[in-house]
């Protein structure tokens, strides 16, 4: 988030009231896709600049949007009812059914010619509010009232024209309506898979999707639903993570809980709570000072709930004042000599705790109640925003080096039990899946495709290796109503077709032309199709190996998986496997891992939680779109980075401890000083390089970013390598011999010098010439 803050605003419709103002996103919403029931859209805006968070209440008609390059959240308010109850993509299943029945229906929509206009296609829509006010990024600012409601009320207008068009049409005008716009629209995976089913008329394979209160669109932003619901998705049976009714902020039960009640509910719940105090004082018989006492009890605790701190003052509350004035002057009455210590000690605390209260008075005080619940309610939503982040804008990657690639050469093998004549008569789709891989690539990417056939009948290397990886397990299996069933499930054990895989390989008979290129990454994806019901792992139509990609395909059209959503099982059509096959090639292009793991530093692991694998991309469970969004393109090219970044990072790091070992001297000091400054550019402009990248990476910019990593790769190669040539050069110089002489002086040998000194001076001593005396 670049340690940018997060704004609230809080705009009430009705007056106009602005509270905390800050500033107001705007949300686009066109391309907006009809969803069930009747009248539930999908948003998916055409364009997002930045990735934002949205979080409608449809009870208050609210809209919380959360903006991540900005890092606004946003909140507006009204008295008037959403259509937004729930989201999915596509069709209801009792929708699903009645287009599966309805033959005339299904005519009519293939007779259909063009569609009306989107009631959300506005060009007034298509340019966010944050565009008025460009220094938002860099600061703290305040936009005018005005701004804010001008966003609200387009919002309002574009949630209204959706009522106004299912008005006075019957069920059949709007799955119509609804289908049209699906086969009209620019969701390529559902509309190939609705084109195939209308055309043939079997339905077999066409599942309605999941119903979430949450989702994740195409582009930068997502929205949660707060008061739609319940809602639950995750393994039928075992896992952790799962989506329940407490999952998400409740806005009933916190702050919908404590909001002001009328006269009658007053009543109702004082006469509640008085008959569930008093029913203990039905079988024995108590003294009067314990009944007053529990009398108190009740108008106390009641008091603090209903009437203290409101502003318009219950008649009810009143009442109670006057009847606690009366409970006061029969507490002092105990003050005579006639009743027990016991009770007069009791009747006394009893007026000391009255003395401090002011539960009835006029004075407009805090609503302590409302507090706790709104602080309750904020934490809670700050917990979902938090696992947005982790789940959503930076999710957590697979381990691996993760390299970026000019070229992406897809390598497809089908592999089939018979032989087909030609590449045509396989039962899939070829386009749809060049599709769906090539929404992996980046701007600055090309895809490259090349498919060969290979049947087992005519390859016996290739029949072996299938042969040994195919294994049987018997499966529990606890449905979601309760029964439990035990099956016999047929599957490729995926390490041990690897194995054998990777045994032909190295004969060179499976090796693609780009297999040592640079620029060029070739990845092999192994497409069995199988009659027979078969999965790989047991549970996994696709799998991403450290080497290549295992997809199997089958038979069964609604196979009945280890998932639930909402009470009923979701079912996998396992003749298109594309959807499994897309995310495996993402797990293995760049690391992305399905929407519900994610790691966590205190369990040092990967955990899982399902709130945020919703939304028509191939990393979701809860609906069939195998697209991938513009969050996980964005992750792609972080993957990327990151890679090149850790890897140019350690390189210069090791360069450096070398020349930290390098022994100097002397000798060396000058050819050093002579490469040092060409060492110091280098690393320089290396360390600049990193700059620029981490900046334009934080902008969003990232095919900017993209478009250095070669530079930065060279560069940093070319530091390493002058390193290496500059030690290499001070080695002869290491190795060099210099003649000298070697004296050495022992100081035991000084006092035999001085002896001799001594005897060879009194020896050689001229003597004087003695006088002669005559």
């Amino acid at each position: 988030m670049y340690g940018r803050g997060i704004e609230f605003v809080m705009l009430n419709h009705n007056n106009s009231e602005q509270i905390n103002m800050r500033k107001a996103e705007g949300f686009p919403l066109e391309d907006l896709n009809y969803t069930t029931p009747c009248t539930n859209p999908v948003r998916q805006p055409a364009a997002a600049r930045t990735p934002s968070l949205t979080i409608i209440d449809t009870v208050s008609r609210s809209v919380l949007q959360y903006n991540e390059h900005s890092s606004k959240l946003v909140f507006c308010s009204s008295t008037q009812r959403s259509v937004y109850d729930c989201t999915r993509r596509g069709l209801s299943e009792s929708e699903v059914n009645f287009l599966k029945e309805n033959k005339t229906l299904q005519e009519r929509i293939l007779q259909s010619g063009s569609m009306s206009s989107n009631v959300l296609d506005l060009d007034k829509m298509t340019r966010p509010l944050y565009e008025k006010h460009p220094m938002a990024k860099f600061s703290w600012t305040s936009t005018e009232e005005t701004d804010t409601i001008e966003w609200y009320n387009r919002c309002l207008s574009a949630l209204n024209d959706i009522e106004k068009l299912y008005q006075g049409k019957d069920t059949s005008e709007i799955i119509q309506s609804k289908v049209l716009q699906l086969l009209k629209g620019k969701s390529e995976d559902l509309k190939f898979i609705l084109e195939k089913e209308l055309k043939s008329g079997d339905f077999s394979g066409f599942h309605a999707e999941c119903l979430t209160d949450t989702w994740i669109g195409k582009h930068r932003w997502a929205f949660i639903d707060l008061t739609a619901g319940p809602f639950s998705w995750g393994p039928s049976v075992g896992g952790e993570g799962v989506r329940t009714e407490q999952s998400l902020p409740n806005v009933e039960k916190t702050i919908g809980a404590v909001t002001e009640i009328s006269e009658d509910e007053a009543e109702d719940r004082l006469q509640e709570a008085i008959q569930e105090k008093f029913a203990v004082f039905s079988d024995k018989d108590h003294h009067a000072v314990d009944i007053l006492l529990a009398e108190i009890d009740i108008y106390e605790l009641f008091a603090f709930k209903h009437c203290k701190g409101r502003k318009v003052k219950l008649t009810l509350c009143e009442e109670l004042d006057a009847r606690m004035k009366d409970l006061k002057n029969e507490l002092q009455s105990f003050d005579d000599e006639e009743h027990d210590e016991s009770h007069k000690r009791k009747a006394l605390d009893a007026l000391k705790r009255m003395e401090n209260w002011n539960l009835f008075s006029d004075t407009i005080e805090d609503f302590q109640n409302y507090t706790v619940a709104r602080d309750a309610f904020l934490s809670h939503l700050g917990a979902t925003l938090w696992g947005s982040l982790r789940h959503i804008i930076s999710p957590s990657l697979a381990d691996g080096a993760f390299h970026y690639h000019e070229k992406i050469s897809f390598q497809l093998f089908f592999i089939t039990q018979e032989k087909f004549r030609d590449i045509k008569q396989l039962p899939l789709d070829q386009k749809s899946l060049k599709d769906g891989l090539s929404s992996l690539l980046l701007s600055s990417q090309q895809p490259m495709f090349s498919t060969q056939m290979l049947a087992l009948s005519e390859d016996p290397s290739l029949a072996m290796a299938f042969s040994v990886a195919r294994r049987a397990a018997a499966v529990p299996l606890l449905l979601v109503n309760g029964t439990y069933r035990k099956t016999v499930r047929s599957y490729l054990d995926s390490s041990i077709l690897q194995h054998q895989l990777q045994r032909l390989n190295d004969h060179a008979s499976l090796k693609g032309s780009h297999a040592h290129s640079r620029s060029t990454l070739e990845i092999p994806i192994f497409w069995f199709i199988h009659g027979d019901a078969l999965l790989i792992d047991k549970h996994y139509q696709a799998k991403a190996l450290s080497d290549m990609v295992i997809v199997v395909q089958s038979e069964p059209s609604s196979w009945e998986s280890h998932l639930q959503c909402n009470g009923q099982s979701l079912l996998w059509d396992l003749r298109r496997p594309t959807k499994a096959a897309v995310a495996a090639v993402s797990e293995h292009l760049a690391g992305l891992l399905p929407l519900h793991l994610v790691y966590s530093q205190a369990h040092e692991t990967a955990i899982e939680d399902w709130i945020w694998s919703v939304g028509c991309n191939p990393l979701s469970v809860t609906s069939q779109g195998w697209h991938v969004s513009q969050f996980q393109s964005d992750t792609i090219a972080r993957s990327y980075i990151l890679t090149t970044l850790e890897e140019t990072v350690q390189l210069v790091n090791s360069a450096i401890h070398l020349l930290v070992m390098e022994r100097t001297s002397e000798q060396t000091f000058k050819l050093f000083y002579s490469h040092e400054r060409e060492l110091m550019n280098k690393y320089k402009y290396i360390v600049s390089l990193w700059k620029r990248i981490s900046t334009v990476t934080g902008e969003l910019r990232y095919t900017d970013a993209i478009r250095l990593l070669h530079t930065l790769e060279d560069a940093s190669k070319g530091f390493a390598d002058y390193v290496n040539s500059t030690i290499a050069s001070l080695h002869p110089i290491h190795c060099t011999k210099q003649r000298k002489v070697d004296v050495e002086f022992d100081m035991t040998t000084l006092p035999a010098f001085l002896v001799v000194a001594i005897v060879l001076w009194i020896v050689l001593k001229p003597r004087r010439p003695k006088p002669k005396i005559n």
